[in-house]
């Protein structure tokens, strides 16, 4: 596995919208693999595609519970409201409180091509929302209420 450059804000893939994955190949596989490892080295919990310069709809999260990989994930259902802190691989040293749901169900596609559901509840339906953002070339800091900025 290769560990990938991770795109910044300023970089115009990062609000361009990502398009489906029609084939699940080897290109998408590796894309998997190697976004993982690049989350991991990053030390984040979660990476979408583009922020590896690829428009595809993939996206890697670990929130401490282990690797969920979502191809062409979409939120089917939302309910309640979070107000939590959040940052970004891609937006280094800045951080912002954004309003999310407190719980979303996820459709998705795994690396098999087969289609699940998923319930996140508090940090996981935040971080299904924040990865499914980048997606759709949207980052936290444009929905972020308050944004502070580390020295």
């Amino acid at each position: 596995m290769a560990i990938r450059v991770i795109r910044k804000d300023g970089d115009e893939i990062l609000r361009k919208k990502s398009r489906k994955v029609e084939v699940i190949d080897d290109r998408i596989l590796t894309l998997l693999d190697d976004m993982k490892d690049t989350m991991k080295k990053a030390e984040g919990v979660g990476l979408a595609a583009p922020q590896v310069g690829v428009l595809r709809r993939v996206v890697v999260i670990d929130i401490g519970e282990g690797l969920i990989e979502l191809i062409n994930p979409v939120i089917v259902f939302e309910s309640g409201e979070q107000m939590e802190e959040e940052g970004c691989l891609s937006i280094p040293g800045i951080r912002g409180k954004v309003k999310r749901p407190e719980k979303v169900i996820v459709r998705a596609m795994n690396r098999k091509g087969e289609t699940f559901e998923m319930t996140g509840i508090g940090l996981l339906a935040i971080a299904f929302c924040h990865e499914i953002d980048h997606l759709n070339g949207i980052l936290f800091t444009d929905k972020a209420i308050i944004t502070e900025k580390d020295d």
